[in-house]
């Protein structure tokens, strides 16, 4: 496996719209789209658009969501993940393994419609990274 582009950064957040507000009014991002529900994940999302990748806004949907653990030690929010693209998500999988990284999980569906995995932090020197099979549009 390669790492290929960052693809976006995660970012945690008690209000999607609180967050698309500064990141339009106060530091002048003009693409940000609309946020959507990922049931399945717990969350809601928002991207926003910046020359050379996103910024993925999470919301939780409730107090099971992931998101809602990370809130809890972070009222404000913050930087929840590093996102990087992958060639082959089930190559990256097996590779990673192969390496000793703990593979959260099995491969998922993500916000972007392809596969995604997680990788634990305690493996990627603190930074929980997500592996993304590269999409169709490279975005």
């Amino acid at each position: 496996m390669t790492i290929g582009r960052l693809n976006h950064v995660g970012v945690a957040t008690p209000s999607i719209e609180r967050s698309v507000a500064i990141y339009r009014d106060l530091l002048g991002a003009t693409a940000i789209g609309e946020p959507f529900d990922l049931p399945a994940q717990g969350v809601r999302v928002c991207f926003v658009d910046v020359p050379n990748t996103q910024v993925e806004l999470i919301e939780p949907y409730d107090e099971t969501s992931p998101i809602a653990g990370f809130l809890k030690k972070n009222p404000a929010g913050g930087q929840h993940h590093l996102c990087f693209e992958v060639a082959d998500i089930h190559a990256a999988v097996a590779d990673m393994k192969a390496k000793g990284a703990t593979v959260l999980g099995e491969p998922r569906i993500g916000a972007h419609g392809t596969p995604i995995v997680f990788l634990h932090p305690r493996d990627t020197g603190g930074v929980l990274i997500e592996l993304l099979e590269t999409p169709g549009d490279h975005h």
